[in-house]
């Protein structure tokens, strides 16, 4: 019975989220259902490239129900690329429990520090949730609080719960555009294969390098356009007659 009322809690949400009209009311409904695990608070995001500045950072936050002082702290000390759970959602697809990083960043100085002052904003203890879009970009979906008590099979159905979530959250989300982009000329020739359909491997023959080249080609023209998804930089590349 337990199992039959949790489906029908998920497809109730699932059908919730088309009223949604901006990621604040999908992580205010995502609360709604996830509180009784314990769940205080939200945070999704795509993760952006590495080195990428705040600005760029604060760009791909998705859904944010996180303490305010603590983002502020968390992205002015630039922490993103030293917290074991963004480095475990970039590592592997499978989600996990915070407590379950602990053995492998005891060790480690920075990543020790970052955990041991989230929990001072009361996120103690979390759940992430590792998604990939479309367009191969990752994402973590972190929900967390002071004490989380959630069965194996509650886990997994949040994974779908978070996957909808990050789904109707993506396209209501406001992307702050940057008054101009600087794109270099091979950045421009990637886009424009990019907008004629051809495949990163197609590219790659095309320009003469890597994938791994064209990949870092377009994630450079995605944050210099303020964009987050590759049909997105292409929208605003055209826009901008950057490419033709």
């Amino acid at each position: 019975m337990a199992g039959g009322r949790e489906l029908s809690d998920t497809i109730a949400f699932i059908r919730k989220l088309d009223r949604a009209r901006s990621p604040d009311d999908v992580c205010a409904m995502l609360l709604e259902i996830t509180r009784r695990f314990g769940v205080e608070r939200v945070l999704a995001g795509l993760i952006p490239m590495p080195g990428a500045d705040r600005r760029t950072q604060l760009s791909h936050v998705v859904m944010s129900a996180w303490p305010e002082e603590w983002s502020r702290r968390y992205f002015s000390h630039d922490y993103l690329f030293r917290d074991p759970t963004i480095e475990q959602v970039q590592k592997a697809a499978t989600p996990f429990l915070w407590s379950e990083l602990e053995p492998a960043y005891r060790s480690d100085f920075a990543a020790r520090r970052i955990m041991e002052e989230a929990s001072e904003f009361k996120l103690k203890e979390g759940y992430t949730i590792p998604l990939v879009t479309i367009e191969g970009d990752v994402a973590g979906f972190s929900l967390a609080g002071e004490r989380l008590e959630m069965s194996p099979e509650e886990r997994s159905m949040l994974v779908l719960v978070a996957t909808y979530a990050l789904g109707r959250a993506l396209p209501l989300r406001k992307i702050p555009q940057v008054p101009a982009a600087d794109l270099t000329l091979r950045e421009r020739e990637a886009l424009q294969w990019v907008a004629e359909g051809l495949s990163d491997c197609d590219i790659s023959e095309k320009m003469g390098i890597s994938e791994h080249g064209v990949d870092k080609h377009m994630r450079a023209a995605r944050s210099k356009l303020g964009t987050v998804t590759r049909a997105h930089a292409v929208a605003e590349a055209l826009r901008r007659n950057l490419i033709r």
